[in-house]
């Protein structure tokens, strides 16, 4: 992968928490490092095989003059989030928003904040043992792929399984799904409890029959162990309800 880079693109607008910065534009400058593979741009000298950085620049500037944001962290991120959506060769981020005259009472040289997004493929693990279980996985995926920074690549067949962990009754329908992300884990994972929140899933005991149940298998290649992920999902390999499914839509994870 190579770099593109954008440096001190200056905007004027308003943005800010005080009255008076939603009325008066100020300068905002952005910096910007795209991850674009562009080698083929280079063997045929052609634009379009490579990311248009007038383009980029044009987008940050309509973004940032059309909008009101109390926070640059909000400001910033939409920008982030905007160039990947709309520029499908750039594989990954690091955006930065200054706001030199911000209206601070001390000298300062600089305020800025910076966002970091990257396009990664997520496994997740789809799961239903009440109601209509079919429609309750068709839904899931359905919600996922109209979640913003969230594209479906492909589903498994479903399959039926017996309850796991001794508490559920209920058969299970179980499938898997890849998709295409640039949400960072744990807001992928708010994005998956929303959805099971919307598909009529409550949580009373571990284990128990749901309607909905997404869990992250992978991301990336990351891993990551905290108090509300870990990544790989630590008990997968010991689950056929995750491996059968899996298996036939990304074999090289299981090798």
């Amino acid at each position: 992968m190579n770099t593109i880079e954008i440096r001190g693109l200056e905007v004027s607008a308003c943005h800010g928490v005080l009255d008076f910065e939603k009325v008066k534009p100020q300068k905002f400058i952005f910096d910007a490092k795209l991850t674009v593979d562009f080698l083929s741009a280079l063997k045929n000298d052609d634009i379009s095989a490579t990311v248009n950085y007038a383009e980029v620049c044009a987008l940050i500037e309509k973004i940032t003059k059309e909008n009101k944001f109390n926070l640059i962290e909000k400001l910033a991120l939409e920008c982030a989030f905007s160039i990947l959506e709309n520029f499908g060769g750039v594989q990954k981020v690091v955006l930065t928003c200054f706001k030199p005259e911000a209206p601070l009472p001390q000298k300062f040289e600089n305020v800025s904040v910076t966002v970091e997004l990257e396009r990664v493929k997520a496994y997740l693990s789809i799961g239903s043992s009440m109601g209509d279980r079919q429609a309750n996985l068709y839904r899931a995926i359905k919600l996922l792929g109209e979640t913003r920074g969230i594209s479906i690549e492909k589903v498994s067949a479903f399959i039926e399984t017996e309850p796991y962990g001794g508490v559920a009754k209920n058969k299970f329908l179980n499938g898997a799904v890849s998709v295409t992300t640039f949400l960072p884990p744990h807001a992928l994972l708010d994005e998956i409890h929303r959805i099971e929140k919307a598909c009529g899933r409550v949580r009373k005991k571990r284990w128990d029959d749901r309607t909905l149940d997404i869990d992250i298998i992978f991301y990336g290649d990351k891993t990551i162990c905290d108090e509300t992920l870990i990544i790989p999902h630590p008990d997968y390999m010991n689950r056929d309800f995750v491996k059968i499914p899996l298996k036939s839509i990304a074999p090289h994870k299981l090798t």
